[in-house]
């Protein structure tokens, strides 16, 4: 059986994840209404992507014995700015889910649940590989500042992202 605390602390990090897919679902459309069809696949990717990073904490909750109770996500932004601007505002979001991820590992280490750290360990690796990609994203975006033709290249490559790849 999994401690509270860690149950509860893992049910808010699971309504990280939820808020996470819908914020870069939101991007996605924005892309999409701004015909840049490639970032908005990309950030529907990433959509997918957190979703299953909320599924694989939920289903560990149940597999430690815990029941999971969801939370209220927070509405997205409608609109956001340049796709610099946007990938911008994702990378800083990478950057504060590996916050929360790294206090999650905490707190289970605080409580002895030596599992739960375990277990975690994807997640901490996984965030090395978001932010990595996001920041990527942002230095390429940079480069194209001002050039419309290479901005429409990027969108093009962004577009040609695999499910489950970079």
């Amino acid at each position: 059986m999994m401690d509270t605390t860690v149950e509860r602390a893992i049910h808010e990090q699971i309504r990280f994840e939820l808020e996470s897919a819908y914020l870069y679902l939101a991007m996605s459309a924005h892309f999409a209404s701004a015909s840049f069809p490639g970032f908005a696949r990309w950030m529907r990717i990433q959509a997918r992507e957190e979703l299953d990073h909320a599924t694989r904490l939920f289903d560990y909750v149940h597999n430690r014995g815990g029941r999971v109770v969801l939370q209220a996500i927070a509405q997205p932004p409608a609109a956001f700015g340049t796709p610099l601007e946007v990938f911008e505002a994702a990378l800083a979001h990478e950057r504060k889910i590996t916050g929360l991820i790294h206090a999650l590992h905490e707190t289970a280490g605080s409580r002895k649940d030596h599992a739960t750290q375990v277990y975690l360990q994807w997640f901490i690796s996984e965030q090395v590989e978001e932010e990595q990609n996001a920041s990527a994203a942002v230095e390429q975006l940079r480069m194209a500042a001002g050039v419309p033709a290479a901005l429409l290249v990027l969108d093009g490559r962004f577009g040609a992202r695999s499910e489950g790849g970079d």
